[in-house]
C-alpha cells in the first residue's frame, strides 16, 4: 500500500469526523444535506459486502468497519436525533436523477456479471455524484458553515490523493482500474465545482 492510498484514507476518514464532530458539538445538522450522507452510506453498504467473503488485512477490514459505522451514525444524527435541526426544505435533489442512471450504468459497465461485482460497481458510479445534493444545496442557500467546508475540503482532498494512488500504482505495477480511475476524476470534478461555489459565495 502506497502513501498516497494511506493519505487518501485518512484524509477521507478526518472529512467523516469533522462532519460528526459539526454535529455533535453544534447539536445541530444545518447546512449539511441528508441526502448525501444517505448516498453515501449506500456506497459503503454496497462497497464492502466482501467483508464476508474476503480478508485482505486488518487495516482493510477496520477501516471499511469506521467508513459504514460513522456513514450510519451520520444518518442517524440527521434523520433521527438532530431532525429538528436539519433543513429538508433546502435538501430537495431528486435522488432518482443520480440512483436510476447509475444503476443502469453499473449494469451495463462492469468487469464481471456478478452481483458482489455490480454492487461494487454501483458503489463506485454512485461515490462519483453522491457529493451533489450537498453541492446543490449549498448553491440553492448561498451559504456554507466553515465546518461544513473543511468537510468537502477533505473529501475533495481525498479525491485528489486516490488519483496519484492511481497513477502511483500505474507506473510501479502497471495496475489500471477504468471504472475506479474514469468515476473518481468525475467525482474530483464536481469537488472542482465546490471550490468555484466556496470562492464566490
Amino acid at each position: 500500500m502506497n502513501v498516497f492510498r494511506i493519505l487518501g484514507d485518512v484524509s477521507h476518514l478526518l472529512a467523516i469526523i469533522i462532519l460528526l464532530l459539526k454535529i455533535v458539538k453544534s447539536q445541530s445538522c444545518a447546512g449539511i444535506s441528508g441526502k448525501s450522507q444517505i448516498l453515501f452510506a449506500l456506497v459503503f453498504t454496497t462497497r464492502y459486502l466482501d467483508l464476508f467473503t474476503i480478508f485482505i488485512s486488518v487495516y482493510n477490514t477496520i477501516m471499511k468497519v469506521v467508513f459504514l459505522i460513522c456513514a450510519y451514525v451520520t444518518v442517524y444524527m440527521i434523520y433521527v436525533k438532530f431532525r429538528k435541526t436539519f433543513d429538508s426544505e433546502n435538501d430537495s435533489f431528486r435522488l432518482e436523477f443520480l440512483l436510476v442512471p447509475v444503476i443502469g450504468l453499473s449494469f451495463l459497465e462492469n468487469y464481471s456479471f456478478t452481483p458482489l461485482e455490480i454492487l461494487w460497481t454501483f458503489s463506485i458510479y454512485l461515490e462519483s455524484v453522491a457529493i451533489l445534493p450537498q453541492l446543490f444545496m449549498i448553491s440553492k442557500t448561498g451559504e456554507a458553515e466553515t465546518i461544513t467546508t473543511h468537510y468537502l475540503f477533505f473529501l475533495g482532498l481525498y479525491r485528489a490523493l486516490y488519483i496519484a494512488n492511481w497513477v502511483w500504482r500505474y507506473y510501479t505495477e502497471s495496475f489500471y482500474d477504468q471504472i475506479a480511475v474514469v468515476s473518481g476524476v468525475v467525482q474530483t470534478i464536481f469537488y472542482c465545482d465546490f471550490f468555484y461555489l466556496y470562492v464566490t459565495k
